[in-house]
């Protein structure tokens, strides 16, 4: 099975279907692109979802880029060129909204989600009987979180390992992946022993089979709300709106459901 490592080294992707080769004495069609900023904890779910609406709307390509919220912020402030912004953390879209750049209407709610420790298969600790202590076990050196600084995921760790009582004991063994991504391809490739990441990464196909994992109790950290909001400059609004309806919709729910994301209002 290809590796995380390089899955997740693409910072972009398209995502197309087979289809048949188009026939030359047609009109052309019109094509629109809609550029996403993801969220990375949503490469492998989105990734799916792209391959079912693109089978719905095949004239518009979609093009994601995966990466951290916070810096997606970042950027979205100064106006990079993006369509669409999915975040982890639903305070990000909104503050877009409030400084101009999204009108409140284009906000969406598209998931709940949650962290979960997680170790190789090989491992000798058992992730599923220690639990958070799983942090503090002997011959556990690194213990891989993403940034608090920009990561949703990351604050989410840090405020369950204090609530829990945890945070001093591994403060000086963390390791700060960029993003949730990243963090996950630390612990993969042998770089920790053991990592707080999002289920939607431990549930996909590239480490479902690759590890175990000990979902984080929800109490332990603040709601992890995830949302997004379509940008003033988006290229084709039709298009770009499209795809929204698409994630939030019935057969989105399902996908994003199978991912681990709790869904609003459920």
């Amino acid at each position: 099975m290809r590796s995380l490592v390089k899955t997740l080294l693409l910072v972009s992707a398209t995502c197309g279907c087979s289809q048949s080769p188009p026939d030359p004495l047609a009109a052309p069609s019109q094509v629109s692109t809609v550029s996403v900023a993801a969220a990375s904890d949503l490469k492998f779910a989105l990734d799916e979802l792209l391959i079912e609406f693109e089978k719905l709307h095949p004239q518009i390509d979609v093009r994601p880029t995966y990466g951290s919220s916070g810096n997606f912020y970042a950027q979205l402030t100064n106006q990079a060129p993006f369509d669409i912004f999915f975040s982890a953390d639903i305070a990000y879209p909104r503050r877009l909204i409030e400084q101009g750049h999204a009108t409140r209407e284009s906000e969406f709610l598209y998931g709940i989600g949650q962290i979960v420790v997680w170790a190789r298969t090989e491992s000798p600790l058992d992730v599923k009987a220690l639990g958070m202590q799983a942090l503090v076990a002997p011959g556990v050196r690194k213990v891989a979180i993403a940034n608090p600084q920009h990561a949703p995921y990351g604050r989410a760790a840090e405020a369950a390992l204090k609530h829990l009582g945890l945070y001093e004991q591994v403060q000086n063994r963390l390791v700060l992946g960029e993003n949730i991504a990243q963090t996950a391809q630390f612990v993969e490739s042998g770089a920790a022993e053991v990592g707080v990441i999002a289920l939607s990464l431990a549930l996909a196909p590239a480490l479902k089979d690759q590890g175990q994992h000990w979902v984080v109790p929800a109490e332990a950290y603040p709601k992890l709300e995830q949302g997004g909001v379509i940008l003033h400059w988006a290229r084709d609004r039709e298009a770009t709106e499209s795809l929204r309806a698409f994630v939030i919709g019935e057969q989105g729910r399902t996908i994003l459901g199978r991912y681990g994301f709790q869904l609003p209002g459920e």
